[in-house]
Parts: C-alpha cells; sequence; structure tokens
C-alpha cells in the first residue's frame, strides 16, 4: 500500500456511516419479461472469452479504446455477451470520450444496481439483471435526456445490427 492510497482511506473514514446505510443492492426491477437466471459464474467460463469472464463474473475493467464498439453508431441493439438480454438500443448510444461504450439509459428493466464502494468513494454498478454480469457504471455527467453517463465495457456487450435476429436468450 502507498501514502496516497492511505491517505485517501483515511480521508474517506468520515463518510463510512453515511455509505453503511446506503443501499447495497437494487436488483429488483418492475416489468421484467424474463426469469433471472440461478446458475453459478463458473457456468459462463467456457461461453464467453477469458477477457470477457473477467469483466462480466469477476467485475475487472477492461482498458478505454480496447473495444471496437466504442466506435459504433449503427442502429441495433446491444445485448449482454454471456446470456444475449438485449441492454441498450443503439438510439441512446453517445461518444462520451472515456473510451468505453456510454449510453444514456439501458432498456428498462433489464439491468440491476448495486453500490460499489472499492475505489473508496460510492460509485453505482450496474450488471445484467438475467445473469447478474457486470457492465459498468452509472454516473451523473451525461448528456440529457437523463444527465447519466451509462458507461460499459465492451467485451461486456455484443452488438446485433438492426436488420439481424436478436439471438435467443441463453443459459
Amino acid at each position: 500500500m502507498n501514502r496516497r492510497t492511505l491517505l485517501a482511506g483515511f480521508l474517506a473514514l468520515p463518510a463510512l456511516p453515511v455509505m453503511s446505510r446506503m443501499s447495497l443492492a437494487d436488483t429488483h426491477e418492475v416489468g421484467m419479461s424474463f426469469e433471472p437466471l440461478d446458475v453459478p459464474h463458473s457456468f459462463w467460463k467456457d461461453k464467453v472469452s477469458a477477457e470477457a469472464f473477467d469483466v462480466l463474473f469477476e467485475e475487472a475493467t477492461e482498458r478505454p479504446d480496447s473495444s471496437p464498439l466504442d466506435k459504433v453508431y449503427d442502429a441495433g441493439t446491444y445485448i449482454c455477451a454471456a446470456c444475449y438480454l438485449p441492454l441498450f438500443r443503439s438510439g441512446d448510444k453517445f461518444d462520451s470520450g472515456t473510451g468505453w461504450p456510454s449510453f444514456t439509459q439501458p432498456i428498462k428493466g433489464h439491468m440491476g444496481t448495486k453500490q460499489d464502494f472499492k475505489l473508496i468513494w460510492p460509485r453505482t454498478e450496474y450488471h445484467c439483471a438475467r445473469c447478474g454480469g457486470h457492465q459498468g457504471h452509472v454516473f451523473k455527467d451525461g448528456p440529457p435526456p437523463t444527465g447519466e453517463r451509462w458507461c460499459n465495457n465492451g467485451v461486456a456487450l455484443r452488438f446485433v445490427p438492426e436488420n439481424e435476429t436478436l439471438p435467443e436468450l441463453r443459459a
């Protein structure tokens, strides 16, 4: 541990009582038209790439500017790379300049959220409401209409162009 990490930890101590009262999970969404899967994370190991598995089920983060999906702006749908649940519509995508695919909002009822304290201050992490795969974090610095930036790991998504049929959900 270096001095900066130690100092950041001490500076965050006064916020712990507030953070402990915050909700740790909010995965129930109204209007879900699918059943959440009840499978262990290991189930997905041979169904997605090693990099996607690390992001989706070990909560890793891919390097910025490493995903070709960051620059895809064609009409279509972004689906979970593991279970194929549709997560975002292309009309909600924007160039955030961060190096990760970013969206103003997900498809309603297809994301679960929880508070993430890995960087000491709280962030909102979101995940696929069906398989639980980690997708990214949502921030309050996005454009209208929501003011939100749903910053997604590209390896956690697949893009399906508008003229193609969405694949069936897999489990």
